[in-house]
């Protein structure tokens, strides 16, 4: 098992985020998770990326436990994380905010830490931009970068935080397309989003999260289509398109 959440709960104050979550994830899974606004997704990613300390509960990484280890200590082991707001080095360029990624995240020499940065930006179509600075990008081409700046890393285990959020239809499949590419490169991918229907199509697995612990789990038209899934989200948030691109579904699936 890649990564294993057992008894997972974290507090603040007398608040509880995220309440006893046990979950699993097998090396080379692409899970989607899903949950309305206060759910704990976004807390979720920050205990397992290292960025937020929990209170109790076990975090393991390929049978290691690194419950205690600092972000940076995980990012080294293998975790690779983008954000929901994408936050670039603004003064620098695309090419420099790559490098520091593999320079610090991967913790690479000079040399392979520029070539590993090619490579990201490559990936991520964004080498013809490589000498922009970043403050200059559109929306499409931020969140690319928070993938390339994670990417740069070195990930076994890459966590999307609503890459898709903000993009209109076309930047959305293009997104998509670039995350299944990730995947079927044997990258494991766990994407929480608020677009469910990005999710439905290309994830294996759909997991639900309410009140900080998993409502559902399992194969996401089967979830989506769960009376007490529609009734946590009161029916609405779970419309999503009946034509989900073929494709997609047939490169994952």
């Amino acid at each position: 098992m890649l990564l294993e959440l057992t008894g997972l709960c974290k507090s603040y104050g007398k608040t509880t985020v995220i309440r006893d979550l046990d979950l699993a994830v097998k090396e080379g899974e692409f899970v989607g998770v899903i949950g309305p606004n206060g759910a704990g997704k976004t807390t979720l990613f920050g205990l397992v990326a290292g960025h937020l300390a929990c209170n109790a509960g076990r975090i393991a990484l390929s049978g290691r436990d690194v419950t205690h280890q600092r972000a940076e200590q995980r990012c080294r082991a293998g975790i690779g994380r983008t954000f929901q707001i994408p936050a670039p080095f603004q003064s620098l360029t695309v090419f420099e905010n790559v490098l520091v990624a593999a320079t610090f995240g991967a913790g690479l020499r000079p040399a392979q830490a520029t070539a590993l940065a090619v490579s990201s930006l490559q990936r991520c179509g964004l080498y013809s931009v490589g000498d922009t600075p970043a403050a200059s990008l559109s929306l499409l081409q931020r969140k690319r970068l928070e993938l390339a700046r994670a990417l740069a890393t070195q990930p076994k285990l890459l966590l999307l935080d609503e890459v898709a959020g903000g993009l209109t239809d076309r930047e959305m499949a293009e997104l998509v397309a670039l995350v299944l590419a990730l995947h079927s490169e044997g990258v494991t991918i766990i994407w929480i989003e608020h677009l469910v229907h990005a999710l439905v199509p290309v994830a294996q697995r759909l997991v639900v999260l309410t009140e900080g612990t998993v409502l559902a789990d399992g194969i996401p038209s089967h979830v989506v289509s769960d009376p007490k899934v529609r009734e946590t989200y009161l029916g609405a948030e779970l419309k999503f398109e009946e034509e989900v691109r073929p494709e997609a579904a047939h490169v994952v699936h």
